[in-house]
């Protein structure tokens, strides 16, 4: 059935990619990000697409993360689109967008992002003081004596580390537990589950993980602003345990590309996903055991009238096909 369906929404596409490929090259290299999480990777071979088919871009894709990917902004002016940046996971994105290299288009997942330190729901549900961080550090072998942390490089790693730290989760029995990989992170829960095992760190939504496997937020207590750039520093000096703020995601690209490139500049404003569309997404992806591109065919095949909005005239006539 999966290879079936595969072959039939890839079939589909072809008749775009053979549409779009007589105007190729109209308008020459793009560089985009392609971060290692669920829901980017969508974005970007979406984006991918439709700027290839419809707009005539030759595009490659740079493996990267929100830190890193702004510092090459800022060192080299690429890549041109960073596809889904979390601005509260990036100290470098307020200064760059004040020295104006860069320039926020459009809230990519538009209900934003959800960050924090979660529990299983079946964990909440028999001990219900764990939803609160006074539970959890009076109580820490309910929660396996282990804060999940975020892989090492990602900036969430350093903020979790410094809540931890400004918590005082060491003192109260509970190790700053740091994954070697998003894989292993999600691996963890999966385990937790299936044996109703403690499990306590940190995630984020719109997820996959947060559909099949349900959380509850740990209470961390307000969020203060002004304290968010140390906790995002890794030499912070006075951490903070606080609860991260909702986050803005978005696309941004750099300020040379938006003047050079007004019309794919467009495409990327308009591409926007809600949570519970990206939910769904990750959700099919995972059913059928499909890759990132695959999950992007399926969206483009069966949501024509959602990226249909997003392109312009030039780009449907080159689309038609897919748009019927």
């Amino acid at each position: 059935m999966l290879n079936i369906k595969k072959v039939a929404l890839s079939c589909a596409l072809l008749i775009g990619l053979n549409a779009g490929s007589a105007q190729a090259q109209d308008c020459g290299e793009v560089t985009i990000t392609e971060m290692d999480w669920g829901s980017a990777i969508i974005v970007t071979q979406v984006a991918k697409f439709l700027l290839e088919q419809g707009y005539g871009c030759s595009v490659t894709t740079v493996p990267s993360a929100s830190v890193p990917a702004l510092a090459s902004v800022s060192e080299t002016g690429k890549p041109d689109i960073i596809t889904e940046l979390w601005t509260n996971g990036a100290p470098a994105y307020v200064p760059l967008l004040e020295a104006g290299k860069i320039n926020e288009l459009t809230r990519v997942l538009s209900d934003g992002g959800l960050e924090g330190l979660f529990i299983p729901v079946y964990l909440a549900e028999a001990h219900p003081e764990l939803t609160t961080i006074e539970g959890v550090l009076a109580n820490p072998d309910l929660v396996g004596n282990r804060m999940h942390n975020c892989p090492v490089g990602w900036n969430c790693q350093t903020v979790a580390t410094n809540v931890a730290k400004g918590g005082g989760f060491a003192a109260a029995g509970i190790e700053d537990f740091v994954h070697g990989s998003g894989e292993t992170l999600t691996a963890s829960i999966g385990a937790a589950y299936a044996a109703k095992e403690p499990w306590f760190g940190y995630y984020w939504t719109p997820s996959l993980v947060m559909g099949k496997f349900p959380m509850v937020q740990v209470d961390l207590g307000p969020h203060d602003p002004s304290k968010q750039a140390c906790n995002s520093d890794k030499d912070c000096a006075t951490p903070t345990m606080q609860s991260w703020p909702s986050s803005v995601v978005t696309t941004v690209v750099t300020s040379e590309f938006e003047s050079s490139h007004p019309a794919e500049t467009d495409l990327m404003r308009n591409l926007s996903f809600t949570n519970e569309m990206m939910n769904s997404l990750l959700a099919w992806q995972d059913a059928e055991g499909a890759s990132g591109d695959e999950t992007a065919v399926y969206f483009l095949s069966t949501q024509q009238e959602l990226w249909g909005s997003w392109i312009n005239d030039a780009a449907r006539g080159k689309l038609a096909a897919l748009l019927q």
